[in-house]
Order: C-alpha cells, then structure tokens, then sequence
C-alpha cells in the first residue's frame, strides 16, 4: 500500500530553502477553497444549534493567519493567484470587522491595492477598487483613511479618466472614486475635484455621443450610470451653496437620460431627479421647476410602461421605482422604509439616506447588516448612536429554532397562497354585484 501523505507539516519549505506559510494557495482551486472557507466567518452571533461552543480567540488567530497568507498572495506572479487573494480579502472584510488587524498593514495593504490597479488587467483591477472600498470602510473617517486615499486618488481618476482602460475597471474605479471620497474627506477642495472628475464622465451621456463610425456609444453606459451614482453620493455631503449650483447645472438636463435603452441608466437619472427634487425643496421651501409638467408626463409614463419588447422583470422593476421618483418629484413624499439588522430597526425616510444605504448594501453585500449593527463608522452616518453589546446567550435567546421558522414560514405561504386566490378569482368579483 502507498504511504499516506503528510498534511499541515511544519517543515515544508519552499523555493530558496524559505518556509511556505500558506501551503493551500499555490493554485486557483485552493485559493477558492480558502477564500470560502474565510467567507465562514460571516457574522459572530451566528452558530450551529445546539451546537459545541467555539473558541472565539482561536477562531481569529485562525482567520489572521489565513489573511497574512493572502495579503502576501497579492503579490504573487500568477495574475490569478493575486485575483483570488483579492476577492479573498474582500470577503473577510465584508463579513468582519477588522480594524486592529487592517490599522497594523494599512500601508502593505495600500501598496498593494495601488500595485494591482496600475499593473493589473480589468479583473484584477476591478477586485482591488473593490478591496479598496472595504478598506475605508473599515477604516472610516481619520487621518490614516486620508492617507490611504491620497495614495489612492489619483491612480483611481487616472483608470476612470483613461479611455484606453477597460469599461469594467472604469466603472469600479469611479465607484471606488466615490465611496472613498465619501468617507476619508474633509477637504473641500479634493471633495470637487472628485465630483468634477466623475461629472466630466457621466455628462458625456447627455452629449449622446457617437464614435467615428457614427455607431451610439452603448457600451459607455455602465461606466455613465456608475459615475452618476457616485456623484449622486458625494453631493448628499456638499454645502448647501454648492448643492445649488449643481441643481442649477443638471437638473434641466437630467431628464433626457430618461429616454435611454439602458434600463440603469433610467432608474439612475429617475433617482437622481428625486433626490434633486429633495434637496432643492430643503434649500427653498417654495422651489419651481419650470418644465414640470413634461417632467411629471416623462415619469408617469415610465410608471406605467407597458412596451412589448421590454422584458417582465425590467418593466416590473422600473414602474416600481418611478412610481416613487413620481411621488417624489409630484407630491413631494417618500415610502418609508424598514431595515432590520439584529435586535435593531432603522427606518429609510428620504431619498438622500435611501442613496447612501444602497451604495454601501452595493459595496457590502451580504455583510451590510452586519456592518450595521457594529462599524461604527456606518453607525455614525446613519445616526445609530453607538452599537449594541449583546452577549452570546442574550443572541441565542433571540434566535428561533428551525422548526419554528418553519412553521411560520408555512403559515405565512398559506395565508398568502389564499389572499391571492381570492384576488384572482373573478367569481368573487362578480359575488359582489349579484
């Protein structure tokens, strides 16, 4: 019989007689394996029922340790490998807090991130602007996010200036751009100057420009509505002189981008104009707006959008949302919403939270209601006061059993299922005129 292999050795060693630290992320497929046994870590107050109780201590020296392992992968020769390491990153920063950890390589990790930008290809570009939001966020606002940023600003409006570069790693850079900005600075003067960078891209969609060949420039529209956006979040932290001369600069051309074949594009104009709207109205109480009617015409009609060639989900999805850009713009109302996050409600009131909510759920993902309940940074921004401390067992009284989110998962399908029986039949209609 072959001898089994030995596995976890400590005196393995690598190229040069030096110690291989992290063994599994020679290849693409073991730094997938890592990067979803890293993305475990998802939440601190999730565990198994009934389960054995875990040693929280060794747990993070675990997770330190294969987080070592890949900020030294993002500067490996195998594009691939660096890519892996990236999205790695990513995944735990996303899911954990880790400012100790962060605050002790912050400049490895910004040299890095800077590395990949400039000298990497789209993909890799793509996941450092990625890794590079979720390390201001983990950050948040001081003096080392300011440095990360001034390390990092001008290579970011370098890729997003440079037509040469491709569209996607644009698009994550002027995102990036944005996200950044927002967080790290308290300088006026770098505060336009981002937003004059992303302006000079995204209003090169209201020039309808075409390329030599007289052929629309379509594939420029991800990188428009991405730009957009993160000077839509910018403006939301603008004085309020400054926010009226971009209301003064845009808001008569905004509504031709309502006219796109791009269905983001629509929906980011259509809030883009909401939130106008609202910040004008905050600013001057008896604000006008001119071509209101056609505005209010344009929007209903994208409300009640009823075109063939659309598909299903695209049609349900804009009338959903120009339906409340239509209230917003008309009747000056928002549709409050809840987000429940732990034992924690927050409610979204205005259109200007609602921005700012869906760009960092954008950046977070599934780790937004995690960061919520415990960065302090977000808590601060969105007014939540300092985060709750909750031990284990409190967390494992609130949490119920399977069986019984089942049965009332069960009850809650049932009573759905007959509500809309109801409405369908059209007996029950006809019941009520006979």
């Amino acid at each position: 019989m072959p001898k089994p292999k030995k596995r976890g050795s400590n005196h393995q060693r690598g190229a040069g007689g030096q110690p291989r630290n992290v063994q599994p992320f020679s290849d693409e497929d073991a730094s997938i394996e890592t990067m979803s046994h890293c993305s475990g870590f998802s939440d601190p107050a999730s565990f198994t029922e009934d389960g054995p109780e875990v040693d929280e201590e060794a747990t993070q020296e675990d997770l330190e340790y294969k987080l070592k392992g890949f900020i030294d992968l993002t500067l490996d020769k195998s594009a691939k490998t660096r890519q892996a390491a990236l999205e790695s990153l990513k995944s735990a920063f996303s899911s954990k807090i880790l400012y100790e950890f962060i605050m002790e390589r912050r400049m490895t990790l910004t040299d890095s991130i800077e590395r990949c930008i400039k000298k990497g290809k789209s993909d890799e570009q793509c996941a450092a602007a990625g890794l590079a939001c979720l390390l201001c966020v983990q950050m948040g606002s001081g003096i080392e996010s300011e440095e990360i940023f001034k390390t990092l600003g001008p290579v970011l409006k370098k890729i997003v200036c440079d037509g040469t570069a491709s569209i996607q790693a644009r698009q994550a850079c002027a995102t990036c751009l944005g996200i950044c900005c927002f967080i790290v600075t308290d300088d006026i003067t770098e505060l336009y100057s981002t937003m004059e960078c992303l302006e000079n891209i995204f209003m090169k969609a209201y020039q309808r420009d075409r390329d030599t060949n007289g052929v629309s420039s379509t594939h420029n529209t991800v990188l428009h509505v991405s730009a957009l956006l993160a000077w839509t979040l910018l403006l939301t932290i603008c004085p309020m002189n400054e926010v009226k001369k971009k209301i003064e600069m845009h808001l008569h051309k905004l509504p031709s981008l309502l006219s796109s074949d791009d269905l983001n594009m629509r929906i980011a104009a259509g809030e883009t104009l909401a939130l106008l709207f609202e910040l004008a109205r905050e600013t001057d109480a008896d604000f006008f707006y001119e071509d209101m009617d056609l505005l209010t015409e344009k929007l209903r009609a994208l409300a009640t959008d009823g075109n063939k060639h659309r598909a299903k989900v695209d049609k349900r999805k804009q009338r959903s949302v120009f339906r409340d850009v239509l209230r917003a713009v008309e009747e000056r109302d928002f549709p409050t919403e809840m987000v429940k996050f732990g034992p924690e409600r927050m409610y979204i009131d205005c259109w200007v939270k609602k921005q700012t909510y869906e760009t960092f759920k954008e950046v977070l993902g599934s780790g937004m209601q995690y960061h919520l309940q415990s960065n302090d940074f977000l808590r601060n921004v969105f007014e939540l006061g300092p985060p709750v401390m909750l031990d284990a067992a409190t967390l494992k009284t609130m949490k119920i059993s399977r069986f019984e989110r089942h049965l009332y998962n069960s009850a809650a399908f049932k009573a759905r299922t007959k509500a809309r029986s109801k409405c369908r039949d059209k007996r029950a209609d006809v019941g009520e005129f006979f």
